[in-house]
């Protein structure tokens, strides 16, 4: 992971400063300064290692002080960080790290509002691919800090079989049959289903992880109790997920359908970044 965050920060850092930060040639070069960072709303943090790296890879002898960390809820008019160090290299790197903590902080955040609606049920928020291109692990550490569960990272650690796979796989049976057949070891098949004929077909093919698209409350209690029934009576556990159409209005009452997980892509692609500042002390 740490070489993914050294490679967020390297080219977030070259962006912005390309060849030289004008506007920094106006603080005296030896200029010692100290800030603090504030959150100027609730949210929970993450995104503090990122935050770092952008200072200490332009000076590794600045100077920091948490007093949050990630995951941890954290309140308007809270002091997060103090920071001392050369008042050009503060200004340097002040934007591409706040653009880190912000973004990663509002993912924690929005994962924590459906993590905490759906308490007392067995049901898991779950991420997507829907995130920023280049930010993938960065997005889903953020969601693991607000209490979320990854689902694959990419295309390389799982295998999820959507309706266009079907369509050029020739048929559910088929398609399912030549996952079962490719699959490495430890890489979990799933496959996507938009009615309960299709559930029935999928079960029937044996599939042991199934995701059920745009499925409204009423056909998530029918499948449950269908693929409670299949499950039994062959001996192992079927993983149902509910995806599409799924907003923190409604995501308590498909929680409480039973299924296993809720995937919301919403997660890392629907973000308002959180509002921090730093000042100079």
């Amino acid at each position: 992971m740490l070489d993914e965050i050294e490679n967020n920060v390297r080219i977030a850092l070259r962006e912005d400063i390309g060849t030289g930060d004008l506007t920094a040639l106006l603080i005296p070069e030896q200029q010692t300064l100290t800030a603090n960072v504030m959150s100027r709303e609730t949210a929970v943090l993450s995104g503090v290692q990122w935050f770092e790296l952008c200072f200490k890879t332009l000076a590794p002898d600045i100077q920091m002080r948490w007093h949050a960390r990630d995951g941890d809820t954290i309140a308007a008019q809270q002091t997060l960080c103090e920071i001392t160090g050369q008042a050009r290299t503060l200004l340097t790197a002040e934007r591409s790290a706040l653009n880190f903590l912000q973004m990663l902080s509002a993912v924690a955040t929005q994962t924590r509002r459906y993590v905490d609606a759906i308490v007392g049920t067995d049901a898991m928020i779950v991420d997507t691919r829907k995130t920023l291109p280049g930010l993938r692990l960065a997005q889903k550490y953020a969601v693991q800090c607000g209490g979320g569960v990854n689902h694959r990272i990419g295309l390389y650690d799982g295998i999820l079989i959507k309706e266009n796979h079907i369509a050029a796989g020739g048929g559910i049976a088929q398609t399912l049959k030549q996952a079962q057949t490719i699959a490495p070891e430890g890489v979990f098949i799933q496959i996507e289903v938009e009615s309960i004929t299709q559930l029935h077909m999928v079960l029937n093919a044996g599939a042991t992880m199934i995701l059920l698209d745009n499925f409204a409350v009423d056909q998530l209690n029918e499948a449950v109790a269908i693929t409670k029934k299949h499950s039994q009576m062959l001996g192992r556990k079927i993983i149902l997920e509910a995806s599409g159409n799924i907003g923190l209005e409604n995501v308590r009452r498909i929680a409480e359908t039973g299924v296993d997980r809720i995937s919301i892509g919403g997660l890392t692609k629907n973000i308002r970044a959180v509002d921090l500042s730093m000042r100079f002390v």
